[in-house]
């Protein structure tokens, strides 16, 4: 088992490498007092993933649009670079970071910078 709250590992991340770029690990928290990253944390299995908190409702998609446009402007992608392929519906979501290596290489380093929970 890795040790999830190790910074230097990139086990311990909820980013991994995909043909098109990476797989990015999403909890989302709706409803909630401000848009932000709050940081890495671990489900009970733990599965590392990154906590995230929008204002908007989780209905007709309007979490999911806030979660993406939220990413997009902290990480300076265009909002069709991040797309929801798992979890729609959950709390627990997939997105699919369609990016060159380069821009994989910088949110693995902005992801290793976050606080850890």
């Amino acid at each position: 088992m890795t040790d999830w709250a190790d910074p230097e590992s990139d086990a311990a991340l909820p980013l991994t490498p995909d043909p098109e770029g990476a797989r990015l690990v999403v909890r989302l928290t709706p409803k909630a007092a401000r848009d932000g990253i709050e940081g890495l944390a671990a489900d009970a299995d733990g599965r590392p993933h990154l906590r995230v908190s929008v204002t908007a409702v989780p209905e007709a998609g309007k979490a999911n649009a806030a979660l993406v446009g939220l990413l997009a402007k902290r990480w300076k992608l265009p909002k069709r670079a991040i797309a929801v392929v798992a979890g729609a519906t959950d709390r627990r979501k997939t997105l699919r970071i369609t990016a060159d290596a380069a821009t994989v290489e910088d949110l693995t380093r902005r992801l290793r910078s976050l606080p850890r929970r």
